[in-house]
């Protein structure tokens, strides 16, 4: 029997910030880019989207909503680069640099959430 391969951590990983980049990107883009600036919806005051930011779940939630987007997109990002251009002989070194990248954004992102 085959041994089970390691690509299925990033998989799924890749598969859920693809769910995140299709289904919640979108609302936040049409809340906060277009209804709340146009004024076609009141934005929360202030005060009560601050003391939103601080409870320990919408920090969870950013941090998934981010941290999940940013992995969705290295690994499709590492792909697109080793299939389009050709350089499935450096697969390693562009799976390093953006897995890499979205670490470091992660890291950022909980840097900034704390």
């Amino acid at each position: 029997m085959a041994g089970r391969s390691a690509e299925s951590l990033p998989w799924s990983l890749f598969g859920a910030g693809g769910f995140i980049v299709a289904f919640l990107f979108p609302i936040h883009i049409l809340l906060f880019g277009l209804l709340i600036p146009l004024g076609l919806i009141a934005g929360p005051s202030h005060a009560a989207l601050l003391a939103l930011l601080n409870h320990p779940l919408t920090r969870l939630y950013l941090l998934g909503f981010c941290g999940l987007g940013l992995v969705h997109a290295a690994h499709r990002l590492r792909f697109t680069v080793s299939d389009m251009l050709r350089l499935k002989h450096l697969d390693t070194l562009l799976g390093v640099l953006a897995y890499g990248a979205a670490l470091v954004g992660i890291a950022i992102t909980i840097d900034l959430l704390i």
